[in-house]
C-alpha cells in the first residue's frame, strides 16, 4: 500500500473545490471562494474581516476586496466595530443567509451522493473527517506541527 494519503486528500480537496466552483458559477452566479466566505461568516464564527482572512488563509486586503463585492451584491453587511478601531464586523443579509442555506445544502447533497457512489458510508466518512479536523486543530484551535 502506497503511503500517499496526504497527497491524495490534497488532490481530492482541490478537485472538489473546482467542482463546487463550477457548479456555483453555472447555477448560482457565485464563485466557491465567495460562497465559502459567506458560509464562514454564518457557520464558522468569522464575524470580522480579520477572522475571515484567517479562516480562508488569505490576506486581510484580499478579504476586504471580497467582502466589498459581497456587500455590493447584497449578500453581506459590513459595519464598523462598535468598540472602535479599524475592525469591520460582518453579518449576512437575508439574501446571504438564503444563498448559504440553499447552495450549502445542494453541494452537501451532491457530495453525499459522490461518497455513497464510491461505496464509502457517508456517516463514517463524516465522523473520521471530524476526528481528523479535531486532531489537527488541537487545543485552542491551533494546528499541531
Amino acid at each position: 500500500m502506497d503511503k500517499d494519503l496526504s497527497r491524495s486528500l490534497h488532490a481530492l480537496t482541490a478537485r472538489l473545490d473546482r467542482a463546487a466552483d463550477s457548479i456555483l458559477r453555472a447555477e448560482a452566479g457565485l464563485t466557491y471562494p465567495r460562497f465559502l466566505a459567506l458560509y464562514m461568516v454564518r457557520s464558522m464564527g468569522a464575524d470580522t474581516q480579520r477572522a475571515l482572512a484567517e479562516r480562508l488563509g488569505v490576506s486581510e486586503p484580499s478579504v476586504s476586496r471580497m467582502t466589498r463585492v459581497l456587500a455590493d451584491e447584497g449578500l453581506l453587511r459590513i459595519a464598523a466595530d462598535p468598540g472602535g478601531g479599524n475592525r469591520r464586523q460582518l453579518t449576512l443579509t437575508p439574501a446571504g443567509e438564503q444563498v448559504v442555506k440553499r447552495w450549502g445544502g445542494q453541494l452537501e447533497k451532491r457530495f453525499e451522493k459522490l461518497v455513497e457512489d464510491a461505496g464509502v458510508p457517508y456517516g463514517t466518512y463524516a465522523e473520521y473527517t471530524r476526528r481528523l479536523l479535531e486532531q489537527v486543530d488541537g487545543e485552542g484551535g491551533r494546528a499541531r506541527r
